[in-house]
């Protein structure tokens, strides 16, 4: 495979062809055949955790699940666990399945926030009325694929279990024996409410069978699976409260201290992002037991990982927990060299270091970032981004203009999830920015996306990722994500069928394969 790769970035509920939601079924399957065969060697996703209610992965109830969102019904039909009629019945926004050959025929409606979530809740139901029925030796590897899941999944199902029960309060809210986690309350829970638990156990079991056989088909295909994982965990989540003493709670469970971003020119109060900090020397007396678990699960899911806020395992900014502000802060460091160190030797174990013995770790380090950061990256050899978008405020050092990148490893995108689009951007650029963009690029600005995709291909970076939206030409209709806000956000579907990707996909890996980036194709069949 060639040291210089390139991929597309694109959340799997974007998918088209399902209703309500895209799923990790033959549409996700195809994708990575029309990657494979162009050569485009990486589909870079956002954290495939179930949400918040705004539809956010980065701020999940349980960060070792899987989003229930992402389960394929078909597939169930088709394994047998579930009867066709059974489909029927569950929620739907009333657009019909898109089949591959449907050029022009309409797309599916955004995601909706109530249905995906209810659509699922009804699939959970039924695998738990269609279980009876199931044959013993597939009853038998739920079973082993239970205990081998131990370490987090009794205590998720508990979790989603309990919030039901509570009607949606968090966790330090419930009765006092189950927010303290008391054995009894937690037997007579488990005694008192099987059916409800097993239907969580089926539905991540299912949807981890789903991922597998992506992942295989991926694999056989010579394409990455690149994942994205947040710093922090949400304070309403089963992590936190499986694990109250590794954050900085209170006894009653608010918060102690919370996590952000101190005041700087875009916001005289800071960032406030109320997830509870790291009780780190906790997680020293463990020996970084629960990082290293955290960051194994992701790295069985992923080839490689995105770990968000790097700058923190360096130093966080913490926040006094009753504070509405990110003001009062101070910095505090954190034990990143050794946690790092950690996961290198765990990694090396397991056989999952990249060819040449580095962490399969992606460095999120944009914004102002401190020389100590830097050498923590540095010395364990992880790339960092580089977003093109940033690149044009006339400022002849800005790091991120391609002249200005020292050495290869670097991601580079014209943007990402949290980005306008790029024709968005250009259309929001003043005379001087557009001038600019036309200087790096070379000639006059007519597909704003592509031509900063070149600019980046040209580089020497090691991997260069580009939004699916910027290959389409769209504007910010298509949008993902407007950080800051909280409507209309994580909800946009791709309006086309897979196979009417295969042009824009085809010009990137003409271009990849012109600037040397294109990867030998894996052999075909799905998976």
């Amino acid at each position: 495979m060639s040291d210089r790769l390139c991929g597309v970035l694109l959340h799997p509920t974007a998918l088209p062809g399902t209703p309500v939601c895209g799923t990790f079924g033959s549409h996700a399957h195809a994708l990575i055949d029309l990657l494979a065969d162009q050569g485009i060697a990486a589909w870079q996703l956002l954290p495939l955790a179930p949400t918040d209610g705004t539809g956010s992965p980065y701020s999940s109830p349980s960060g070792s699940a899987l989003n229930p969102w992402l389960l394929d019904a078909d597939d169930l039909v088709t394994q047998g666990f579930l009867e066709p009629g059974d489909l029927e019945a569950l929620p739907s926004d009333g657009s019909e399945p898109m089949a591959e050959s449907s050029a022009g025929a309409p797309g599916p409606a955004p995601l909706d926030l109530s249905l995906a979530p209810a659509r699922a809740a009804a699939l959970g139901r039924l695998l738990v009325q269609r279980w009876a029925s199931q044959p013993l030796d597939q009853k038998q590897r739920f079973g082993r694929w239970r205990r081998q899941q131990r370490s987090w999944l009794r205590d998720h199902c508990r979790f989603m279990v309990l919030r039901r029960l509570q009607e949606g309060q968090p966790w330090w809210n419930w009765p006092g024996p189950l927010a303290r986690r008391h054995s009894r309350a937690l037997r007579t829970l488990d005694q008192q409410h099987g059916p409800a638990l097993l239907e969580e156990g089926l539905l991540q079991w299912h949807l981890q069978r789903q991922w597998d056989g992506l992942q295989r088909h991926a694999h056989r295909r010579g394409v990455q699976l690149i994942g994205d994982l947040p710093f922090y965990v949400a304070h309403d989540s089963a992590d936190v409260w499986r694990h109250r003493s590794l954050f900085s709670l209170q006894f009653d469970g608010s918060l102690a201290q919370q996590s952000g971003v101190p005041p700087d020119y875009f916001s005289a109060t800071g960032q406030l992002w109320g997830t509870p900090v790291y009780r780190w020397s906790a997680h020293w007396l463990g020996g970084f037991r629960w990082w290293l678990r955290r960051l194994g699960r992701q790295l069985q899911l992923f080839d490689r990982l995105r770990l968000d806020h790097f700058r923190a395992l360096q130093a966080y900014w913490s926040i006094p927990g009753s504070d509405t502000t990110a003001q009062n802060g101070t910095w505090q460091p954190s034990p990143g060299w050794p946690l790092l160190a950690l996961l290198w030797l765990d990694c090396w174990r397991r056989g999952g270091l990249l060819p040449d013995g580095r962490l399969p770790l992606i460095a999120e380090d944009l914004g102002v970032i401190t020389p100590a950061v830097e050498a923590l990256r540095d010395s364990f050899a992880l790339p960092g981004m580089k977003i093109l978008q940033f690149a044009f405020d006339g400022n002849a050092d800005n790091p991120y203009l391609p002249a200005n990148y020292r050495g290869n490893r670097w991601v580079v995108y014209t943007g990402t999830h949290d980005n306008a689009t790029s024709r968005s951007w250009w259309d929001g650029l003043d005379q001087g920015g557009r001038d600019r963009v036309r200087a790096v690029v070379g000639a006059d600005v007519t597909a704003p996306g592509w031509q900063l995709l070149e600019a980046a291909l040209a580089t020497e970076a090691e991997l260069v990722v580009v939004p699916l939206q910027d290959l389409l030409e769209l504007d910010d209709r298509a949008r993902f994500n407007t950080p800051g806000t909280t409507g209309g956000n994580w909800c946009w579907r791709l309006n086309r069928s897979i196979s009417d990707l295969k042009g824009p996909l085809l010009g990137f890996g003409r271009l990849a394969d012109r600037y040397g980036r294109s990867s030998p194709v894996g052999p075909g069949g799905a998976g």
